[in-house]
């Protein structure tokens, strides 16, 4: 891969991930998210890595970005306005991300040496991916799994209860007249 497409693919996929974390609307930021774990693909397949690069592309931006685009939905996340006392929060935030920006800088200055390193011809294969991530990572493959189900299935379930009274409300309540009320399944109206 030429060295000025590298640094263009790295530039968007910086840019994307900025998008992530200063987007205010959800769904803006998931699709930043989507953009980057693209990107990230794109420089694997360019960097020869084309068997971990489809698969960023089609688990991660497509199948979990998905998933999270729907969970999303289900919750219909509103805009939240910051309250305007946190200047404390958000300048100790600012300097905790400004620190962990160093860390990162040093440790990225220490660790390049510029020497290539050599991989063997079944590097990046599908058969020592199979390998290596069904025997050596077989529990922590597993677990995340669980975990992303779990974490499916509890957002449900928040999005599904009236907090504090322990009853199921109905998906479909209407924007207009019903704003105020809230209607159970079993048809009563509060």
């Amino acid at each position: 891969m030429p060295l000025w497409l590298f640094a263009f693919l790295a530039a968007l996929a910086i840019v994307s991930a900025l998008g992530v974390i200063l987007q205010r609307n959800p769904i803006h930021s998931l699709l930043s998210l989507v953009m980057t774990l693209f990107v990230i693909g794109v420089l694997f397949i360019g960097e020869g890595a084309i068997t971990v690069g489809f698969l960023q592309v089609i688990v991660y931006a497509g199948a979990i970005m998905v998933l999270f685009l729907f969970v999303i939905w289900l919750l219909n996340l509103q805009l939240q306005n910051l309250e305007p006392g946190r200047i404390g929060l958000k300048f100790f935030a600012g300097i905790g991300a400004a620190a962990l920006g160093a860390i990162l800088l040093v440790l990225l200055t220490r660790s390049s040496t510029g020497a290539p390193i050599s991989v063997t011809a079944e590097y990046g294969s599908i058969d020592t991916l199979a390998d290596t991530l069904f025997s050596d990572y077989l529990i922590a493959f597993e677990v995340t799994s669980m975990l992303l189900l779990v974490a499916v299935v509890g957002s449900i379930a928040l999005a599904r209860r009236i907090p504090g009274s322990g009853l199921k409300t109905t998906s479909s309540v209407a924007r207009g007249s019903e704003s105020n009320t809230t209607k159970l399944v079993s048809g009563v109206t509060r």
